[in-house]
């Protein structure tokens, strides 16, 4: 099967089309004919090794000393299973498809093996491929820090970065939860996060987000625009800074905040579940949830897709169609 690969950590120029053996499922597996996947913010960082403040070396003995040990990127799919293993009883050959492999990637080829009771669920029947396939990344980001949050109906919640993959879910969810959004974004991007349900927008281009007299039971922060100590002023008591794209301060800051005060920051990865990948299909067949999608691109034009999601400025998915 054809697969993209790199051997080194750079820019989208590292990217190369090269055959690889197609896999075999297991006794307990899925093979998936992908048509279609994504590229995240994931991919730039794994790719790169442009990671959050203090972590580079951390990431490096992670995910390969002298080079990475999985050179095939892709965090989410949707396509059709092609065959299944003896003890598969949840799919069969034909059933269409989308998964999430999450740090174990591997999404950016023609077919990807997933376990069964992994992270895999049936397409929802409202969706396209494309769609389907950029549901999980930021999906289940914003599914894991909502809980951490324990957001509720009532709650005042400030999104930072609003109109990005995650940013896009976390309105949708919080909104769904019964809270109060604000989305911060760009001026080009005002209508997008208002369209998806936040209650007020603001334009950083145009005013500082810090300086309003306004408070919030929760700020998710998904693109490391501010701090604890910068916004710790506007939460409110028992407030929660959700650090989704934090750096090392911002673990620092986890550890300390509690020791002087209610306000704390909730920091680290988002945990991967399988169960939450049928609860997106759920909030998507619903409605609930609408995958917002920047660029499409060809399998041919992946390199790209990774330029431009390197740029910072994509809104939603970027979206990688492999095949029919």
């Amino acid at each position: 099967m054809k697969a993209y690969v790199y051997r080194r950590y750079g820019g989208p120029e590292v990217l190369e089309l090269v055959d690889v053996p197609k896999p075999a499922p297991k006794d307990n597996e899925v093979l998936i004919k992908i048509h279609a996947t994504t590229v995240t913010s994931a991919d730039w960082r794994v790719r790169s090794l442009e990671m959050p403040r203090g972590f580079g070396p951390m990431a490096r003995l992670a995910l390969g000393i002298t080079g990475p040990r999985q050179p095939i990127l892709g965090t989410e799919l949707a396509g059709v299973v092609e065959a299944v293993g003896k003890e598969v009883t949840k799919f069969q050959p034909g059933d269409e498809v989308f998964g999430f492999p999450g740090a174990e990637m591997g999404c950016h080829a023609e077919f990807r093996v997933l376990a069964e009771d992994g992270p895999v669920a049936l397409k929802p029947s409202k969706l396209s491929f494309e769609e389907a396939a950029s549901l999980c990344f930021g999906g289940t980001t914003a599914l894991h820090f909502l809980r951490k949050a324990e957001i509720k109906a009532g709650d005042r919640i400030l999104v930072i970065g609003a109109s990005g993959g995650v940013g896009t879910a976390l309105v949708q969810l919080a909104k769904q939860a019964g809270a109060e959004v604000t989305g911060v974004t760009s001026s080009a991007n005002l209508d997008l996060v208002t369209s998806l349900g936040a209650d007020r927008v603001i334009d950083y281009a145009r005013e500082d987000f810090t300086r309003r007299n306004e408070t919030y039971d929760v700020i998710a922060d998904t693109v490391a625009a501010t701090s604890f100590a910068r916004c710790k002023h506007m939460l409110r008591e028992k407030g929660r800074l959700l650090a989704i794209a934090g750096g090392m301060p911002d673990l620092l800051a986890s550890l300390w905040a509690p020791l002087t005060g209610s306000r704390k920051v909730i920091f680290g990865p988002a945990q991967e579940r399988p169960d939450d990948v049928q609860r997106l299909a759920d909030l998507a067949e619903t409605g609930v949830l609408r995958p917002v999608i920047d660029r499409r691109h060809t399998f041919a034009e992946m390199a790209e897709a990774h330029a431009y999601v390197d740029t910072g400025r994509k809104k939603g998915s970027v979206v990688v169609t492999v095949g029919t």
